[in-house]
């Protein structure tokens, strides 16, 4: 698989609790350079990101992060902020305790109530699925689809694992027809990426290919 379409489908991340305005910096300039899909950032940073890159890059942010469990009106002020400030693409925690209590009228809702806040711009729903069973993951395949997201997207990376190709290859036998994947954390070589691909997914949430290709320039 060529290396191009790989990184056009990257979400360049940097969620570190400790990142710097100058980190943030330094990995748009690597989206706008080796034109990944997007910068995947923390909120605070997406208004000077948008100014930075120009247009020239997608901004997305995470909203309810890491954990989820925010109230809704919390997580739909957060969308609403990111937007007004600049975010493309908007990647939200779903309560996963709901979830697992078989609250789905809720999930499904409050899915709904940050699509309905983030309008026309791109939707990712993060279940976090190293904390699911197999039927909770086909249950969430279900409330995203009804809930009219974008994409369905495995992890956030700070739990305690990441995606697994098991899991894109759940998600593909039962998301709607137009709901997309998004495999993040864990995604540490070219041939994991171009795995994850070949399953369908069409989002990568990662740092590391980036580096790998810029490692690779070097040498």
């Amino acid at each position: 698989m060529d290396i191009k379409d790989i990184l056009s489908k990257c979400d360049h991340t940097l969620l570190a609790q400790t990142a710097t305005w100058d980190e943030i910096k330094a990995i748009c300039d690597d989206g706008m350079k080796y034109h990944t899909a997007s910068v995947c950032i923390p909120p605070s940073f997406v208004e000077r990101a948008k100014k930075y890159t120009d247009d020239k890059l997608a901004i997305c942010t995470v909203i309810g992060f890491p954990n989820g469990y925010n109230t809704t009106a919390v997580k739909v002020f957060e969308t609403k902020d990111a937007i007004e400030k600049g975010a493309d693409e908007i990647d939200m925690v779903i309560n996963i305790g709901e979830l697992r209590a078989k609250n789905y009228d809720f999930v499904r809702d409050e899915i709904k109530a940050i699509k309905e806040a983030c309008g026309d711009k791109i939707l990712k729903v993060i279940i976090e699925t190293c904390l699911l069973t197999e039927e909770e993951k086909i249950v969430m395949c279900r409330l995203v689809t009804e809930a009219g997201a974008e994409y369905i997207k495995t992890s956030t990376g700070f739990s305690t694992a990441g995606a697994t190709r098991e899991d894109i290859a759940l998600f593909a036998k039962h998301i709607g027809k137009d709901v997309k994947m998004k495999a993040a954390g864990g995604i540490s070589s070219l041939a994991d990426a171009e795995d994850f691909v070949n399953l369908g997914a069409s989002r990568l949430g990662t740092s590391r290919i980036v580096k790998i290709v810029k490692a690779n320039e070097n040498k």
